[in-house]
C-alpha cells in the first residue's frame, strides 16, 4: 500500500512537472521571436513617456497657458490615434507590419522636429502651442501605426494559441517604456529644458529603425471585409465601459504632474512610474483572470479599484497618498481594458474579432480625446484636485456598465 502511494505521488509529481515544462518551452518559443518586436515598441514608446510628465509643465508654466489648453494639447494625441487607427490597421495588413512600424517611427521623428520648431515661437505662445498641437497629433498617429503593426507582426510570428501572450507582453513593453521614460524626461527637462525632450523625440525613433531593418518581414494578409456598423452595434456597451474606465488613465497622465507642482511636492514623475509599474505587474500576474472568471466580473472589481485610486489622489494631503492612488489607478485600469475587451469579442462572430477589437479600442481613443480637454475645463473652474473627483465618478460609471454586462451575458456570436 505504501509503495502504491509513493508511486501515485511520483506520478502526480511527473504529471505536474510535465505541463510546467511544456509551459516553459511554450513561453520560450513565444519570447524568442517577440523580443525584437518588444524592444522596438519599448524604444518607440520611450519618446511618449519622456514627454508625459513635462508637457503639461511646458505648456502651463513655460508658455503661460491655462489648464484647458494643457488638456487640449494632451488630448490631440488620442484624437489622432482614433482617426488613424483604421488606416494603420489597413496599412499593416496590405503593406506589411514591418513597413507599418517604420512609417510610425518616421512620423514620431517628425513629431520631435515639430516640438523643436515650436520652441522658436515661445514669444508667441499661441503659435508655439499650435505647432506643438500638430506635433502631438502626428505623434498620436505614429503611436497608432507602431503599436497596431507591432501587435500584428507579433501575432503572425507565433501560433494562434499564444495570441494573449503577444498582446500582454507587447503592452507590457509599452508601459515599461512609460515607467522609465517619465523619470528620464523629468531629468532631461530639469537639466536642459523642453529642447532636450524635442531632440529625444526626434532621435530615438530614428535609432529604433536600426532595430527594425534587420528583422524578417511578414507577408501582407488580406482580410475579408465585414460591416463596421454591425460590429460597433455589438461592442458599444463594452466599449463604453472601457471608455469610462480610461478617464482615470487620462487624469493621471495629464494632470498629476501639475497637482504635484501645485502642492509643492517633488518628483511628480514618480506618479507616472507608480502607475506604469502597477499596470505591468497586474498584466503579468493576473491577465488570466478574465478567461477564468469572466471579463465583466474582472472589469467590475478592477473599475472599483481604479476609482478608489482616483479618489485617493483627490483626497491626498501627502505625496505618498497620491503615489498610492496612481498605483491603484494603474492596477485597476490594466485589467479593466482586457475585461471589457473579452466581453466585446464574445459578442461578435469569430471571423469579425479583429474588427471588433479595432472598434472597441476606438472607444478608448475617443474617450481620451474628449476627456483630457473636459478635465482641463474642470481644472480651470475648480481646484486642480477636482479633476480627480470627476474622474472617480466617471470610472464608477464603468463599474455600472460591468455590472450590467454581468446580468446580460453574451448569448450569441453575431451582432445584434
Amino acid at each position: 500500500m505504501t509503495s502504491s502511494i509513493h508511486r501515485a505521488g511520483r506520478s502526480r509529481e511527473v504529471g505536474l512537472s510535465l505541463p510546467a515544462t511544456r509551459q516553459a518551452r511554450t513561453a520560450s518559443r513565444v519570447a524568442a521571436p517577440l523580443l525584437p518586436i518588444m524592444a522596438v515598441v519599448f524604444v518607440a514608446f520611450l519618446v511618449i513617456g519622456v514627454a508625459m510628465p513635462v508637457l503639461p509643465l511646458h505648456v502651463h508654466n513655460g508658455l503661460g497657458l491655462g489648464t484647458f489648453v494643457v488638456g487640449l494639447v494632451a488630448g490631440s494625441q488620442f484624437a489622432a490615434s482614433l482617426i488613424s487607427r483604421p488606416w494603420a490597421g489597413h496599412y499593416a495588413d496590405t503593406s506589411g507590419a514591418k513597413r507599418g512600424v517604420i512609417v510610425g517611427l518616421a512620423a514620431a521623428a517628425a513629431a520631435g522636429l515639430l516640438y523643436l520648431l515650436s520652441l522658436g515661437f515661445t514669444g508667441a505662445p499661441l503659435t508655439s502651442v499650435a505647432i506643438l498641437f500638430l506635433g502631438r497629433g502626428l505623434l498620436g498617429a505614429a503611436e497608432s501605426f507602431i503599436i497596431t503593426a507591432a501587435v500584428s507582426w507579433g501575432l503572425a510570428l507565433v501560433d494562434i494559441g499564444s495570441a494573449g501572450k503577444v498582446i500582454a507582453w507587447i503592452g507590457s513593453a509599452m508601459f515599461a517604456a512609460f515607467a522609465i521614460g517619465a523619470p528620464v524626461g523629468s531629468a532631461l527637462y530639469a537639466a536642459y529644458g523642453f529642447a532636450a525632450i524635442a531632440v529625444a523625440t526626434a532621435a530615438a525613433p530614428l535609432v529604433t529603425v536600426l532595430l527594425v531593418v534587420p528583422l524578417q518581414p511578414i507577408a501582407p494578409v488580406q482580410h475579408a471585409r465585414f460591416s463596421f456598423a454591425e460590429v460597433v452595434s455589438a461592442v458599444w456597451i463594452p466599449g463604453l465601459g472601457s471608455a469610462l474606465g480610461s478617464v482615470g488613465f487620462g487624469a493621471v497622465t495629464t494632470f498629476v504632474a501639475l497637482l504635484f507642482a501645485k502642492r509643492g511636492w517633488d518628483n511628480g514623475w514618480l506618479a507616472y512610474s507608480a502607475y506604469a509599474v502597477a499596470f505591468v505587474l497586474a498584466r503579468v500576474f493576473f491577465s488570466h483572470l478574465a478567461d477564468a472568471i469572466g471579463g465583466a466580473r474582472v472589469a467590475l472589481v478592477c473599475a472599483l479599484i481604479e476609482a478608489a485610486g482616483q479618489a485617493l489622489i483627490w483626497l491626498a494631503a501627502r505625496p505618498e497618498l497620491a503615489l498610492a492612488g496612481a498605483a491603484l489607478t494603474g492596477f485597476g485600469f490594466s485589467l479593466v481594458y482586457p475585461g471589457f475587451g473579452l466581453e466585446a469579442v464574445r459578442r461578435v462572430p469569430a471571423q469579425s474579432r479583429g474588427l471588433a477589437m479595432g472598434a472597441y479600442t476606438a472607444f478608448l481613443d475617443l474617450a481620451q480625446g474628449v476627456a483630457s480637454p473636459a478635465l482641463g475645463l474642470i481644472a480651470t473652474s475648480a481646484r486642480l484636485n477636482g479633476v480627480f473627483l470627476a474622474s472617480t465618478v466617471t470610472v464608477l460609471g464603468a463599474a455600472v456598465v460591468a455590472a450590467w454586462l454581468m446580468t446580460h451575458p453574451a448569448t450569441g456570436g453575431s451582432p445584434q
